[in-house]
């Protein structure tokens, strides 16, 4: 077999999709000129998705032009393609889709909607034919009658467990249709739309696991009024369920089930191994454990990589990259990181005989690009590019750096600079939601925006972020507006004192918990910002406390917020308007369900009886993902006014447009 740094890498204008922008296309324009447009857009191609037997290619275009996001397949070889569905993402978004069969693409659609007065998230599932005789979009399900005058409607109908390689016709799907949030498992005909229940609800399981044969195999169970939970597991042909683990999710360290491996006797879940949580396996034979993979300073949070062939476990997914200990993907995986030093380069899928795949390359400065490789011929074929307008910027890279907060506490942050100024410059604080969740290093359009109108860019992974141990998450419960707030002060004084910030030019921005990190940021430390931006913020503890009362996780949020009202509305920005002092714009979404838009709206009456230096906008049809093109857009064109006005123009990032024509073994197109 040749290795791959001998690879050809076919330059772009050999771009096979109409739709791809070809290097000598996008614009050359100096860096001042570039608009907020080329940052803001919706990747244009997202979650390409091979056929089983690598012949077609299924994909997401979101068209600028149109404002429409496509489900297109397109033939490999001959180049023809279909236009499946489109969305406007205005009442109703693309969810995921898969390969059913060769034939057939089974597509999760996602909505907005309202159960007895609550706002909820209601996912369907179609089937849609990919061979061009029919596009009809078929919904898979019916509701089902469970009493007399009665039907239930499930509010997830998309979750499939098992696309059944073995039995194309067939999918495996769990979902509540015989006991409310209590799930079956049903084996769904995708052409028929037949189902046969395989697996009635039990035990309070929430989720269901098969095998590698297709055996429901194990369950995960969670009360959600005391916390109990417990992963369940039984061997093949039996019905008794045992034990395996057992912990309450509120107050102790989770363990969550993997998968099996191709050995039914192999079932891989995560634990905590001291205080970072870490893949382990288990043989159900005779059960013993062993410790598979584990991080010293990271949790391991990823999901298993498998083989399409052969369907044993090769790798996880951890920290934005896959490690494989196992199979030809290991070396592969090396061949074309020696081809491609420059970027971190992943493998997002491959067809069922691993001789075709997809390649994800990217870095700190370049958006994402996708290529077509096949190992028979040694090749890589450009497929697209996510943000065709923008080009490599040279002063992007991120630098990973540590400081340290008011109690000894270690905080790692990403910072990134927009020139080698030994001057201290205009800077944003970016700090991002969740609050559980973290900021990696690889391309990030919000930063990349920043930084090219030449402000620097900090995000601080604060205590609450997840991926740094049990205690680091864990200090998220109660601790909204303290040490967590605290920690992006502490940011903020960290950047000034090592002279990289200007202390009259830092603008704190976020989104969601960002948001409202923004919000306290301005009241809690008035004197500190030049300026805030919050985006789908929340503004008040108890209102949120007040909302999560009608979700089946309400218990979760008296814990992660507290209960006490006098001490929510202490740690509320809602409560704290007379301390703010700084400019602030405020950006909400009018159908957002995760943060109600009423948390901007009340702040805002408070700044605007206050008389305090504010703007509210509101998208009468935005989501909290800014899932709608033009709301994206606007929030981009509102954030470049505003920082411009009160942070003043940086010094622009060189950021231009270069492409290369080369060809042959050893070549890499850059554009």
């Amino acid at each position: 077999m040749k290795t791959i740094t001998t690879l050809l890498i076919i330059t772009a204008t050999s771009l096979m999709l109409s739709f791809g922008v070809n290097a000598a296309q996008a614009s050359a324009a100096s860096p001042a000129s570039l608009p907020t447009k080329y940052f803001s857009r919706l990747p244009m191609f997202e979650a390409p998705r091979l056929s089983p037997n690598g012949k077609k290619i299924a994909f997401v275009h979101n068209s600028q032009e149109q404002g429409v996001a496509i489900l297109v397949v397109q033939d490999l070889a001959s180049k023809e393609q279909q236009h499946l569905l489109a969305s406007d993402n205005e009442k109703i978004s693309v969810n995921w889709f898969d390969w059913a069969n060769e034939q057939t693409l089974i597509a999760s659609v996602r909505y907005a909607s309202k159960r007895y007065g609550v706002d909820t998230l209601e996912t369907r599932l179609l089937a849609i034919d990919a061979g061009g005789k029919d596009k009809e979009l078929k919904p898979l399900l019916k509701p089902r009658r469970v009493a007399a005058g009665q039907k239930n409607y499930s509010q997830f109908q998309d979750n499939v467990i098992d696309m059944l390689p073995d039995d194309p016709d067939h999918v495996l799907l769990s979902i509540d249709l015989d006991k409310h949030n209590e799930p079956s498992v049903y084996r769904l005909n995708v052409n028929t739309q037949k189902m046969k229940r395989i697996e009635r609800p039990a035990r309070l399981i929430r989720n269901w696991i098969t095998d590698q044969q297709s055996l429901v195999r194990a369950g995960e169970r969670l009360n959600f009024k005391t916390g109990e939970a417990a992963i369940l597991v039984r061997q093949p042909g039996e019905k008794k369920w045992t034990t395996l683990f057992a912990f309450n999710a509120f107050n102790e360290p989770e363990i969550r089930g993997v998968g099996f491996d191709v050995d039914p006797n192999i079932f891989y879940y995560r634990r905590y191994k001291d205080d970072k949580r870490a893949l382990f396996k288990v043989n159900l034979a005779n059960m013993e454990h062993e410790l598979v993979f584990d991080d010293p300073v990271y949790d391991v949070d990823g999901a298993l990589i498998y083989s399409p062939k052969n369907r044993n476990v090769i790798g996880i997914n951890h920290i934005g990259g896959r490690i494989y200990w196992k199979d030809s993907f290991a070396r592969l995986q090396a061949e074309l990181d020696k081809a491609l030093p420059k970027t971190s380069n992943t493998i997002s899928h491959a067809s069922r005989d691993e001789l075709t795949y997809i390649l994800f390359t990217q870095n700190d400065f370049t958006p994402g690009s996708y290529y077509l490789g096949n190992r028979k011929d040694n090749s890589l074929v450009p497929l697209f590019r996510q943000y065709p307008e923008l080009s490599t910027q040279t002063a992007l890279e991120h630098q990973l750096v540590t400081y340290t907060a008011r109690d000894g506490v270690k905080i790692e942050g990403l910072l990134t600079l927009p020139n080698d100024s030994a001057e201290p410059v205009a800077t944003v604080l970016f700090p991002h939601g969740g609050p559980g969740a973290r900021d990696i290093d690889g391309f990030d359009y919000w930063t990349s925006f920043f930084v090219s109108r030449g402000y620097a860019v900090f995000r601080p992974n604060f205590r609450g972020s997840s991926g740094y141990g049990f205690e680091f998450a864990s200090s998220q419960m109660g601790g909204w507006g303290l040490a967590m707030q605290d920690d992006l002060t502490d940011a903020a004084h960290w950047l000034i004192d090592k002279e990289i910030t200007d202390p009259e030019k830092i603008c704190i921005v976020g989104g969601s918990y960002g948001g409202y990190a923004a919000l306290m940021g301005l009241a809690k430390t008035p004197d500190l910002f030049t300026c805030g931006v919050s985006f789908a913020g929340i503004s008040s503890l108890k209102e949120r406390l007040y909302r999560s009362r009608d979700y089946l996780n309400s218990k979760y949020f008296r814990n992660q917020l507290g209960t006490d009202t006098k001490d929510l509305n202490a740690r509320s920005p809602l409560f704290m308007v007379d301390r703010i002092t700084a400019p602030l714009l405020l950006v909400h979404g009018a159908r957002d369900i995760v943060v109600d838009v009423k948390q901007s709206r009340l702040i805002a009456d408070a700044l605007e009886k206050a008389e305090k230096d504010f703007k509210y906008i509101e998208f009468d049809t935005g989501t909290h993902y800014l899932s709608i093109q033009r709301h994206r857009h606007e929030l981009f064109r509102l954030m470049d006014e505003f920082l411009k006005q009160h942070l003043g123009e940086g010094e622009a990032v060189d950021q231009v447009t270069r492409h290369e024509n080369k060809t042959g073994p050893g070549s890499v197109t850059a554009y």
